[in-house]
């Protein structure tokens, strides 16, 4: 079966769908350098505004392949990890459609996304712990931000796996869909939203907000956002789309 991360794009969304069906969409040094490729190419095509990532059914991701772990020097690891890696760096807005289970590396990717969603189907499973494997790609930082001390904790610590309602219920995903049907048009309706807004705005929003959840002060983020706030007031977009709000309000 084929390794590859399909791609199609639609209203400003790309849609990326890895898929390794013979081992549940795992993420194999293969996958990550297509997962990579995808992303550097949706973010080259300025029709894309936002990316939404899901698995080929019925897995969204079953984490990394063992036997490229096993024996991995530092320099490897990075290799394995670069797929998440890239969607964790990604200047796009991106959404997780998770379809199925999100185990190990799977859930890393989930992790990697600024948005989370939940099909029926997902599952989120740590599962470090089990395999006496440390965690890695960032994922301590990753978890501990989505869930706090913690949550993290039981989910790495205490290896407890959360199906869909449980993930909903504790936060890490925003939204839960009875079907995976549902679960990608919501997917594609919310990143349609941030495709819809000024492409060069919504990455400047983005890299804002990146600073500005560090440990910093109100005083300081108003700082930094008051140079890119100043910025966007004089383009273009802001002019077009102030001018079209206040003819809509005229004919009321």
């Amino acid at each position: 079966m084929t390794t590859e991360v399909r791609t199609t794009v639609e209203d400003g969304v790309a849609l990326l769908t890895v898929s390794n069906p013979a081992r549940r969409n795992a993420m194999n040094l293969e996958l990550s350098e297509k997962l990579v490729a995808a992303l550097d190419a949706a973010v080259a095509d300025p029709a894309v505004g936002a990316v939404v990532i899901t698995g080929e059914p019925p897995a969204f991701c079953a984490g990394g392949d063992l036997s490229e772990l096993q024996g991995a020097d530092p320099a490897r690891l990075k290799t394995v990890y670069a797929g998440f890696l890239a969607v964790a760096q990604c200047p796009l807005p991106t959404v997780a459609a998770v379809n199925g289970a999100a185990v190990g590396a799977g859930l890393n990717l989930a992790l990697a996304c600024d948005l989370r969603l939940a099909g029926p189907g997902a599952k989120f499973d740590a599962r470090f712990m089990q395999l006496g494997l440390h965690p890695g790609g960032g994922y301590t930082w990753m978890v501990d931000r989505a869930l706090g001390a913690q949550g993290a904790k039981a989910l790495t610590l205490f290896c407890d796996v959360l199906d869909a309602v449980e993930a909903e219920r504790v936060g890490l995903v925003w939204r839960r869909y009875d079907d995976d049907a549902a679960l990608l048009a919501g997917a594609k309706e919310l990143a349609g939203r941030a495709a819809a807004a000024p492409r060069s705005l919504i990455e400047t929003t983005k890299a804002t907000m990146r600073v500005t959840s560090g440990a910093i002060s109100h005083q300081e983020a108003t700082e930094i956002e008051v140079r890119a706030q100043a910025a966007s007031v004089h383009s273009e977009e802001f002019r077009e789309r102030v001018t079209a709000l206040q003819a809509r309000i005229s004919k009321r």
